[in-house]
């Protein structure tokens, strides 16, 4: 990888006055990133506090449910805040606090990253604000609650569809303004760089974890990796680490909404229709009309509504490293019951979308395979959005 580029995709496309403090925080992360005493401090976060290693769970129920290969979770969403979120905050703040940064920034869709960043903002006494979008606002209640609860500023966003694409333009707005004393926690593997290696580097953990769990599991043996899409964090977390092992086939699941209509699903990378272009300071792909305006895209969940895909993952899709397919709504729902049913495990949204491509996977896997699904985060969030969905009242 050149500066700042997966193949031809990543870069710095961002206003001039924004440069400056994408440089510091370049030459910061290149000083700490190999740096003994940021690495200890960093790992004495992810165990003390946030819960790591994060357990890798054989999912008997769920395996004899479906016959065919061996299905293990890993457990990202048994995490402090939830989610796989936690793992970029801790080591961005760490990074800020390294800076001299006073306020933290953040934009968030389903909230998980929000609740990340105001929890770490907390643990470190630093400012927050998070920016989200108002459409989100009220379907995510609780992470909302939740956010000020931690003493975190959140910020309305009720331009464009309100929604993630225009939280997230809205926090670099801010940010161009307060770039002196402020950090952006950027919380996907998206934007400028260094923010997709950065973010990917914190987020590799998830894979490193992988590799040594089933080695103690079954010997080494791993055939499928799946992980959901939105921007693409949990996803380039659990794959960066396989990209090189061919033996393993890897599935990013994108959503695919209502349906193949324009403006009705958010897939990216798994729509033929799509194309690369830049958006929020990176090139990659992205869904947009014959003008190359950025469309609005739809999914039932905030944290995959988003019209981009981070730039390692385009890299991923145009090497055929990684598969990336679409679920729709329904059948991520379908999954959220399933796993809850069998398991006990009530999986978020975003993650059950990855789950629900089982369904169309394991039919073709053989009992001595071994399939890992990566479970971002877990579904409190979303318990009363689905209620909704499925004509329940609570």
């Amino acid at each position: 990888m050149s500066k700042g580029r997966f193949g031809k995709y990543g870069g710095q496309y961002v206003p001039e006055i924004v440069m400056p403090v994408l440089t510091e925080l370049e030459a910061a992360y290149e000083k700490y990133r190999d740096d003994p005493e940021f690495l200890a401090e960093l790992r004495k976060y992810y165990v003390e506090y946030a819960g790591r290693p994060t357990l890798l769970y054989y999912a008997e129920n769920l395996t004899k449910h479906y016959g065919g290969a061996k299905i293990y979770l890993k457990r990202e969403d048994l995490l402090h805040t939830g989610a796989h979120k936690i793992n970029n905050a801790l080591g961005q703040v760490l990074l800020a606090k390294r800076m001299g940064k006073k306020r933290i920034i953040a934009e968030t869709g389903a909230g998980q990253h929000g609740v990340a960043t105001a929890t770490v903002a907390a643990l470190f006494g630093m400012e927050c604000k998070v920016f989200m979008g108002a459409v989100d606002i009220e379907r995510q209640k609780l992470n909302v609650f939740k956010m000020k609860l931690l003493g975190t500023e959140v910020v309305p966003v009720t331009t464009g569809t309100s929604t993630l694409k225009d939280a997230t333009s809205e926090a670099i707005r801010y940010w161009a303004a307060h770039i002196e004393d402020t950090h952006y926690i950027i919380g996907s593997a998206v934007g400028p760089h260094p923010y997709p290696t950065m973010v990917r580097d914190f987020q590799s953990v998830i894979g490193k974890e992988i590799r040594e769990q089933i080695k103690e599991e079954t010997g080494g043996r791993l055939d499928y990796l799946i992980a959901c899409v939105g921007g693409g964090s949990n996803a380039i977390g659990t794959f960066h680490e396989f990209a090189n092992d061919s033996d393993v086939k890897k599935f990013g699941v994108e959503a695919a909404g209502r349906g193949p209509a324009v403006g009705d699903n958010a897939q990216t990378l798994s729509n033929p229709a799509s194309r690369p272009g830049v958006l929020h300071g990176a090139y990659s792909y992205l869904a947009q009309d014959d003008d190359g305006q950025v469309i609005e895209v739809y999914s039932i969940s905030a944290g995959l509504d988003y019209p981009g895909v981070g730039p390692e993952h385009a890299m991923f899709h145009e090497q055929g490293i990684v598969k990336y397919v679409g679920i729709n709504d329904m059948e991520a729902l379908e999954a959220f019951q399933l796993l809850s049913r069998e398991e006990g495990i009530i999986p978020a949204v975003e993650s059950s979308h990855a789950l629900a491509y089982l369904e169309k996977l394991m039919p073709n896997t053989k009992p001595d395979e071994v399939v890992v699904v990566t479970l971002s985060g877990r579904g409190d969030k979303d318990v009363q959005q689905v209620a909704k969905a499925l004509g329940e009242e609570l």
